[in-house]
């Protein structure tokens, strides 16, 4: 079993005072993988004054000496690949190939999407009778989730880096051990002490005096809608600012006369990739009722096809979920959906065959779900598809915004129609035949989703104060 005891906190790892030890749970075997201390408020306290000392002097340092820092991360980063593509499949459950190809590359991307960004960042503008500057904003706290560690991690470091601000995390206890090997990159690429800290620990302990601290300028959360609320309250008495990315129940809009066989694979792909974990997942599938059954087929023959196994097999399949809570949500919803009057057209409750221990779901697809059932309306974080008929256009618009999330909507159909769609429907990202964001595009969302945009020029803005300057000399 690995073990991360220590911080990092001013540039050396070091022990915890008050903090107690977590072991992480590998969810292909339920059994320990990894362990971690979980920190206490005073090691808050010391990373958070150790970050502010650092702010004075780093918030000063030069664009070209930020691009040069961002280029030796990136070399950095690509060095330690395999070593953070073997610790995201053990303690998060995905498997090697797809932590290979897809985890660990998204946390790159945005070093790789910020440092183009930042190389044509216009901090200053001139307006007629004033200059209008973006500066650092100050003391980051950072808080971010288990389901694609790095790419949640990155969309935060890099441009608080590009910026100019330092910065507090703390990662999941759930994947702590990709984070532990982020601080070690960051400490070979030369970042100055202080800078950046580490500090592992839960939400109610390390979290919420993140959120809470009075020396902290700003925290950046992104988590489920309840736990961002709490955080948000935490923050409101020091009026910080709160960016926050939080949960999603995206809509798969197929329009009517879609090419099923041809739009919907690339699509439903979203509810599939990382066993269903991801945050922008189009798991509800809205389908004219007169094209219901041909939909149907082509999804189960999608879900059917799809293999489950351990995290460190290698192959094309999906993984176990995280661990057992969230396993025994998903089997929760998919059991309410079908006391509820959905049919179960594949999958279900329960292992898939031959397994009895490990956190596997079996892809599920269930038809005849309404509005009204639970599995429509929350968020299911598995491999879980649904159903829903609609009667026409403006049914299928009203259906899609039917929920208190905003953070993605995917429409599946000819493009050109779906293009008159996507202003209608109220998300932060709507994607055609496909479901994830483009490299340095805005990501965040509407409504209950959240809060503020990270990726590319849009991330580093809002990690930046706005100034506005009067009665300089021409």
């Amino acid at each position: 079993m690995k073990s991360y005891l220590k911080h990092y906190i001013d540039g050396q790892w070091v022990e915890s005072e008050g903090g107690r030890r977590h072991q992480v749970i590998d969810p292909s075997t339920e059994q320990p993988v990894s362990e971690i201390v979980l920190g206490s408020a005073t090691d808050v306290d010391k990373a958070v004054a150790a970050a502010r000392k650092a702010f004075r002097s780093f918030a000063r340092t030069s664009v070209e000496d930020r691009i040069a820092l961002l280029e030796r991360i990136i070399a950095a980063y690509k060095e330690r690949m395999t070593d953070l593509a073997v610790a995201t499949s053990e303690e998060m459950g995905a498997p090697i190939a797809f932590a290979q190809a897809a985890q660990v590359p998204a946390g790159l991307g945005y070093f790789l999407g910020t440092l183009s960004a930042l190389k044509d960042f216009r901090f200053s503008e001139q307006l007629p009778k004033a200059r209008v500057v973006h500066e650092p904003i100050g003391v980051c706290a950072l808080i971010t989730p288990w389901n694609w560690p790095l790419n949640q991690i990155c969309a935060k470091v890099a441009p608080c880096i590009a910026a100019g601000n330092t910065m507090v995390l703390k990662p999941s206890e759930e994947a702590p051990g990709n984070a532990v090997i982020l601080a070690e990159i960051l400490d070979a690429a030369g970042v100055p002490a202080g800078v950046f800290n580490l500090v592992n620990g839960d939400g109610p302990g390390v979290g919420a005096a993140l959120s809470s601290h009075p020396h902290v300028d700003m925290v950046s959360f992104t988590g489920s809608t309840r736990a961002g609320i709490a955080v948000a309250q935490a923050a409101a008495p020091t009026v910080k600012r709160v960016h926050q990315e939080l949960g999603g129940k995206a809509p798969n809009l197929v329009l009517k006369g879609a090419d099923l066989p041809q739009v919907l694979p690339p699509t439903v792909q979203g509810v599939i990739a990382n066993s269903g974990q991801s945050c922008i997942a189009p798991t509800r599938l809205l389908v004219h009722e007169s094209q219901v059954s041909d939909a149907t087929a082509v999804v189960q023959g999608i879900l059917e096809a799809t293999r489950v196994d351990a995290a460190d097999i290698e192959g094309g399949h999906i993984g176990p979920v995280v661990n057992k809570a969230q396993y025994e949500k998903i089997q929760g919803l998919i059991q309410s959906a079908i006391d509820e009057g959905a049919t179960l057209v594949t999958g279900g409750t329960g292992r898939p065959d031959g397994r009895n221990s490990g956190f596997f779901v079996k892809p599920t697809l269930l038809t005849d779900v309404t509005p009204q059932m639970r599995i429509y309306r929350e968020e299911t974080f598995g491999p879980v598809a649904t159903i829903t008929a609609y009667g026409d256009a403006d049914d299928a618009i009203e259906m899609a915004n039917d929920t208190e999330y905003g953070l993605s909507a995917t429409i599946s159909g000819d493009p050109a129609e779906a293009a008159k769609v996507a202003p209608l429907l109220r998300a932060g990202l709507v994607t055609i035949n496909a479901w994830g964001p483009g490299g340095g595009t805005p990501f965040g969302g509407y409504k209950q989703s959240g809060n503020g945009r990270e990726g590319g020029k849009y991330g580093i803005a809002d990690f930046m104060e706005i100034k506005t300057i009067v009665g300089e000399p021409a």
